[in-house]
């Protein structure tokens, strides 16, 4: 019989399903928080979620792409481990924090282009306020996380 995944990390990757995520990227994400520190091979990931090597394959990829786990090479063991990466989540927001603003000018380009659908406009307006808003925001926030832990 396979084994599923605890309760707590299937809800809180179905919160980050709803949230966007992916599905099973969110289930192996959920899953590696709580892996041994040796972390999780395929075969495990595969056999702990019930689902297809193939299927963890892809989610395994996916969270690499956006620097959220890193592969472990074993010496000595054919199979590779995954584990987080530490601070992942603080790694990708600040890798990501100069798109905001270059988003913004996207946006604002688009409400530029579509000046007769004044609804379209004010939703495009609104958008790139909420994305310059980020990008002010996103390094105090850091910042201040950055120093919350360095207190703990």
């Amino acid at each position: 019989m396979k084994h599923t995944g605890s309760e707590p990390a299937e809800q809180a990757a179905a919160m980050l399903t709803a949230a966007g995520m992916p599905r099973m990227p969110a289930r192996v994400m959920m899953a590696l928080v709580a892996s041994p520190d040796s972390g999780y091979s395929a075969a495990d990931l595969a056999h702990r979620l019930g689902v297809s090597p193939a299927a963890v394959s892809g989610a395994v990829r996916y969270l690499q792409s956006i620097h959220m786990i890193q592969r472990l090479p074993r010496h000595g063991d054919r199979r590779d481990r995954y584990e987080i990466i530490d601070d992942g989540w603080h790694v990708v927001l600040t890798a990501n924090m100069p798109l905001y603003e270059r988003l913004a000018d996207f946006v604002d380009r688009v409400a530029d282009e579509n000046i007769d659908a004044p609804a379209s406009v004010r939703r495009a307006r609104d958008m790139s306020e909420f994305f310059r808003f980020l990008a002010r925001r996103m390094p105090q926030l850091l910042e201040e996380w950055d120093a919350e832990r360095g207190a703990t």
